[in-house]
């Protein structure tokens, strides 16, 4: 689910990042199962935090490809609760809702709508908190991490 990693860059930009983060596959914290390592604006892939590595970075309120800060590789725009696609901020191209722990499909708060429900230190799956939903687990400050699963691979 492309959506996991969008929303953790949206709270990644509210604060700085001073320490490293860890984000793994559902209820696991085990190395094997590193999906993203956080360092500052930076996400990288894995435990790795090599430059070649790196997936996205977090400026302001952008999220670029790669090492990227360039105007043209903007992927997405975060506004208040809301994450856009690419520089805009339009109505029409709200991919993300983000209210209460729930991260919700393009401007809906409907039940019906919840892609994501953060609980914790654990990204669930829809409006669960079970278990068997948990889509992974942040080693670290939550409001940072849940964009790294957000674009995750899922």
């Amino acid at each position: 689910m492309k959506c996991i990693l969008l929303a953790t860059a949206c709270l990644l930009i509210s604060g700085a990042l001073n320490a490293q983060i860890k984000v793994y596959k559902g209820n696991s914290t085990s190395y094997s199962d590193c999906l993203y390592t956080i360092v500052e604006e930076k996400i990288y892939h894995g435990n790795s935090t090599s430059y070649s590595d790196c997936l996205y970075t977090v400026d302001k309120n952008e999220i670029y490809q790669g090492n990227s800060t360039s105007y043209s590789d903007c992927l997405y725009t975060l506004k208040g609760d809301k994450i856009y696609q690419g520089n805009s901020t339009s109505y029409s191209d709200c991919l993300y809702t983000l209210k209460n722990g729930k991260v919700y499909q393009g401007n809906s708060t409907s039940y019906s709508d919840c892609l994501l429900t953060i609980d914790g230190q654990k990204v669930y799956q829809g409006n669960s908190s079970s278990y068997s939903d948990c889509l992974a687990t942040v080693d670290g400050i939550i409001k940072y991490s849940v964009l790294a699963v957000l674009i995750g691979p899922y």
